[in-house]
Order: structure tokens, then C-alpha cells, then sequence
């Protein structure tokens, strides 16, 4: 199904918000975009469980309308995290 730009600029700002409302704080920093057919997830997380969580979230508020791209990096471990 194709993505229109109305149904990604319209669900944008909830996508973003609901990142910015979760309970998980790694994923309160990540940034969506607008790509040419599909919302781009960006930023960086701890762990593979919160790109996922972050994609997961999303998708709720995007539905079956919107395709969503998880350009998420996951960060390497520190020294004082390991």
C-alpha cells in the first residue's frame, strides 16, 4: 500500500510524542522523519530490546497506513555499563 505525505505528516508529531512519552528514556531522545514514502526512526539506544520498543511504539500509532524504518544505531557497551 502506498504511503501518502498527508498520512505521514499527520502522524509524525503522534509518533514523536509517543517516543517522548515513554517510559523507556533511551527512546525519548529519538527523532522521527519524514522519508519520501515511510517515517525514518533515528538516534541511538542501549540495547537491540529498545530499537525494537521504539519501532513498536511507533507502529501503534502509525497503523497499517504508514510504513515505519528503524534507522535506530545500537550503542556499544561502555566500560562502566559492562
Amino acid at each position: 500500500m502506498a504511503t501518502t505525505q498527508r498520512a505521514l505528516s499527520e502522524v509524525k508529531p503522534l509518533a514523536q510524542s509517543a517516543l517522548a512519552d515513554s517510559p523507556i528514556f533511551d527512546l525519548r531522545d529519538l527523532v522521527v522523519e519524514e522519508g519520501p514514502d515511510a517515517l525514518v526512526l533515528r538516534g541511538s539506544v542501549a540495547s537491540y530490546y529498545h530499537k525494537q520498543m521504539a519501532q513498536e511504539v511507533v507502529r501503534a500509532v502509525a497503523g497499517r497506513e504508514v510504513d515505519v524504518v528503524n534507522s535506530i544505531a545500537v550503542r556499544s557497551p561502555t566500560r562502566s555499563e559492562s
